[in-house]
């Protein structure tokens, strides 16, 4: 019996040198949409230093900071709708799955062709992984806002 009879590449350690984003990546490729989409919601809210600003006041207050759940993903949800368009205008599709770190990686770079403003580390992490996974978060984008918003 060889090393390799037993050896699964789909649980492939990365390589000591690889960007921990490469790892958080394929972490949040892993979530369900809906914590995709939430994960997004609020990435676009910390990314705005005016937001992060209003939400560390509102701490300092003991006000809650950030909207509920379903809200982060309502907001997730439009940020994503209105973002698809310039992400698709790049012409690249997901990559064909084979590797989710070259995937990742791949879209990574694509997303740095894209004008996507003034988007922080959060957003392109969360834009990349709902790229990857385009067809559910679209089918849950089209959902109707959960919080009436």
């Amino acid at each position: 019996m060889s090393d390799h009879d037993g050896y699964d590449s789909r649980f492939s350690l990365t390589a000591v040198d690889e960007p921990a984003l490469t790892e958080t990546g394929v972490m949040l490729m892993g979530l369900d949409a809906e914590r995709l989409l939430a994960g997004l919601g609020l990435a676009t809210l910390a990314d705005d230093p005016a937001q992060v600003a209003l939400a560390v006041d509102r701490v300092r207050h003991d006000v809650p900071a950030f909207p509920g759940f379903d809200a982060l993903v309502d907001v997730g949800a439009r940020h994503w709708r209105s973002t698809r368009a310039v992400i698709a205008a790049a012409g690249s599709r997901p990559p064909a799955p084979a590797s989710l770190r070259r995937a990742w990686d791949e879209t990574l770079r694509m997303l740095t062709y894209c004008d996507l403003g003034d988007s922080g580390s959060a957003t392109i992490a969360h834009l990349a992984a709902c790229w990857l996974r385009q067809e559910e978060i679209d089918r849950f984008a089209r959902r109707p806002a959960l919080t009436g918003s």
